[in-house]
């Protein structure tokens, strides 16, 4: 399908393991590529990645489809205003439920609960900590993990995770995930606070959903199990979006049209590029590594 010639432009939406050969197929043929994150889930392969599109000329994004949400797409503005002053720090934690984490680590053991879903906070926070006179860019990992109920359920992997970025300029950011919360806790999705911290000001998002409540006797389906409806539900929790009224609605779609319209008419767009992906994805692979170890880990990352 990728080679046909009325195809010009590529999605890639894989599961996680899946997504090297066909964004390495669609560069060599010339084909721009959209592929949901993270961009792989090994250094090696990022780089493969990050070589063929220089060497093609051609162009990957990553969808991480935060910076298409719009309370943080209006914390980025407020931030490219110079209302909060110098970005000194930040926060960000994600919960989401242990059904949720088994059905992704059923689909590949690699795609842990921080590589595959931390993630999106890791490049939130590099995202909303860059700007046109600085790169964010993470020096050191200290981390630790806890296991429990997904180690129960036969996944060598932690339950909980907690980790504190240091960034070149001394910037310094919390980062938690929990993907253990039980299977019937009624978000459909991430259940999410982030906070930024600056010289002149502070943001604190709360995207929890817990301000969006419905109980209905029918059951809703969860967005991504569907097979296991819940009762109680916050409503506009789910990752990707909502339907609503035959039309798709929410931050993954926002990011498609985004990257369309790119294409179409060269509107600039937010989209990861493979270089931020790739350090995004070594971030994540960093906080492993400290939480396996112990220990603080320097970046870049040896070998």
């Amino acid at each position: 399908m990728i080679s046909r010639p009325e195809v010009n432009a590529v999605i890639v939406s894989s599961s996680e393991g899946a997504h090297v050969e066909p964004i390495l197929q669609a560069l060599e043929l010339g084909k721009t590529v959209l592929v949901e994150k993270p961009i792989a889930l090994t250094l090696a392969d990022a780089d493969r990645i990050i070589r063929a599109s220089e060497k093609s000329g051609v162009d990957v994004r990553v969808g991480y489809s935060r910076r298409y949400k719009e309370r943080y797409l209006m914390a980025k503005e407020q931030i490219e205003q110079g209302r909060l002053g110098r970005i000194v720090g930040g926060a960000a934690r994600v919960f989401n439920l242990r059904s949720q984490a088994t059905a992704i680590l059923k689909r590949n053991p690699n795609a842990t609960p921080v590589v595959d879903a931390l993630t999106y906070y890791v490049d939130l926070m590099n995202w909303l900590l860059s700007g046109k006179e600085r790169v964010a860019q993470v020096r050191e990992v200290f981390a630790r993990g806890q296991t429990g109920v997904l180690k129960e359920s036969g996944f060598d992997t932690d339950d909980l995770s907690y980790a504190i970025l240091t960034y070149g300029d001394g910037a310094v950011v919390n980062l938690g995930i929990a993907y253990s919360l039980p299977d019937k806790y009624p978000s459909r999705g991430h259940a999410a606070r982030v906070e930024v911290l600056g010289t002149g000001g502070v943001l604190i998002l709360d995207d929890d959903h817990t301000d969006q409540i419905m109980y209905s006797e029918k059951g809703v389906p969860h967005v991504y199990l569907p097979d296991q409806p819940v009762n109680m539900v916050f409503l506009q929790s789910g990752t990707p979006g909502d339907w609503a009224l035959g039309d798709f609605w929410g931050p993954v779609a926002a990011e498609t049209r985004a990257w369309l319209d790119h294409l179409a008419v060269g509107k600039p767009c937010a989209l990861a590029t493979a270089r931020e992906a790739r350090a995004t994805l070594e971030v994540t692979l960093a906080i492993e590594h400290s939480a396996a170890s112990r220990k603080p880990v320097s970046l870049p990352l040896a070998g």
